[in-house]
């Protein structure tokens, strides 16, 4: 399950947009509510994380997958 979560001024994973089944879902759903430029994707272990930059390269949301 991919989940989006938004920069809440505190937190990278602070505000929960919504949860999806398919990567590109997540990234569409992402564009809507998040304005970012740059897509960099991630593997660490179990876990797959696409990280959501600005024009200046800050993190401003990211997508995280879990795997079994």
């Amino acid at each position: 399950m991919w989940k989006v979560y938004k920069w809440d001024g505190h937190y990278i994973q602070g505000d929960f947009i919504s949860k999806h089944s398919s990567e590109d879902a997540a990234i569409k759903k992402a564009s809507q509510n998040i304005n970012f430029t740059f897509v960099e994707k991630q593997k660490q272990g179990k876990e797959t994380r696409v990280w959501l930059d600005d024009e200046n390269h800050t993190p401003v949301g990211i997508i995280i997958k879990k795997s079994r």
